[in-house]
């Protein structure tokens, strides 16, 4: 199973910002990775009208859309709960390719996260009790048990990324 981590926070806090800045990191050390938004609007990535829309509105229950560069795939989502566990794992196996993936949001999806922590937005991190808390990204001054990184320290991040993650993987592909 590829490694999930979740990046959470209160909103505004810097998670797109982190994982802008992690991702070339752990890309610089050779790793696959794969990156997961939550959203909690609908999505819309298809223009009304245009072939791959006109495959999706007929019923098909997947759309792939490919060219020399990219593909993008369009599928019925068959979970409809609220189960973010679930949905992650799902979104796995299409990710299954990747060395590790970085998930922003899915607070209570129960895989291991780094909060990005602003303390000029809240008063405390978001998941100060969470046993899934391996790091906490922050400008404050908090007392916690987990490793603690500063806002720029991103090389050091995947570092420890790395090393709690994958470790146990082959040499980099």
């Amino acid at each position: 199973m590829t490694p999930i981590i979740s990046i959470v926070g209160y909103s505004d806090a810097g998670k797109t910002t982190l994982v802008e800045k992690l991702v070339p990191e752990l890309k610089k050390k050779g790793y696959r990775v794969g990156t997961i938004k939550s959203s909690h609007h609908e999505l819309d990535f298809d223009k009304k009208g245009k072939d791959s829309w006109r495959h999706f509105a007929s019923g098909a229950d997947a759309v792939v859309v490919a060219s020399a560069d990219k593909i993008v795939m369009i599928r019925k989502h068959e979970n409809t709960s609220d189960d973010s566990y679930a949905q992650l794992l799902f979104i796995e196996n299409h990710l299954s390719d990747m060395d590790v993936i970085i998930a922003e949001g899915y607070k209570s999806a129960g895989f291991p996260k780094i909060e990005v922590f602003r303390p000029q937005a809240q008063n405390e991190p978001a998941c100060l009790n969470d046993d899934t808390l391996v790091a906490l990204v922050t400008d404050a001054d908090v007392n916690i048990s987990v490793p603690i990184f500063g806002l720029e320290e991103s090389e050091r991040l995947a570092d420890f990324v790395e090393q709690k993650f994958l470790s146990f993987q082959n040499v980099p592909k």
